[in-house]
């Protein structure tokens, strides 16, 4: 495909598909400070989880708005919306109880992120060049956000 979709809603514009390919750039910065061993590699790590957590609650208002968009919503597409926020929040407690944090957190939400454009598939609000680039940014943010997961240990054990 030429990335345009035949359907009466237009493509994403360059600079739409540009800025969202820029939202990878806070979570490999995060990576990188932590594989150089910047002194603030725990705040990386932090804002990192921070991030990704951001996003993925922006990602149910996304389906949000999609859902009274479309007009045809059911109550379980809100229901979904509303999850990513409340996950988010949920992966956050550990860290504030002293718990086991930041990696297990950091994997979870990963997974999440990596297969939360299934949830836009599953919904059918999205237009096709929209759930391309999704696919293309949520592969891309939860694997960033699972590999801070794994150097996780580097920054706690220093």
């Amino acid at each position: 495909m030429d990335g345009h979709n035949s359907t009466s809603q237009p493509s994403l514009s360059p600079a739409a598909r540009a800025l969202g390919y820029a939202g990878l750039l806070p979570q490999i910065l995060c990576i990188a400070m932590i594989v150089t061993e910047h002194e603030w590699r725990y705040a990386a790590l932090a804002g990192g989880f921070a991030y990704a957590a951001a996003i993925f609650s922006f990602l149910g208002g996304v389906w949000w708005g999609q859902a009274v968009q479309s007009g045809r919503a059911t109550t379980g597409a809100y229901v979904l919306a509303v999850m990513p926020s409340l996950l988010a929040v949920a992966l956050f407690l550990p860290w504030t109880l002293g718990w086991e944090w930041p990696g297990p957190a950091l994997f979870y939400l990963g997974a999440l992120i990596l297969g939360s454009p299934l949830v836009d598939r599953a919904l059918g609000f999205a237009a096709p060049d929209f759930l391309r680039l999704r696919w293309h940014l949520s592969l891309g943010l939860g694997s960033l956000t699972i590999a801070l997961g794994l150097l996780a240990p580097r920054v706690i054990a220093i």
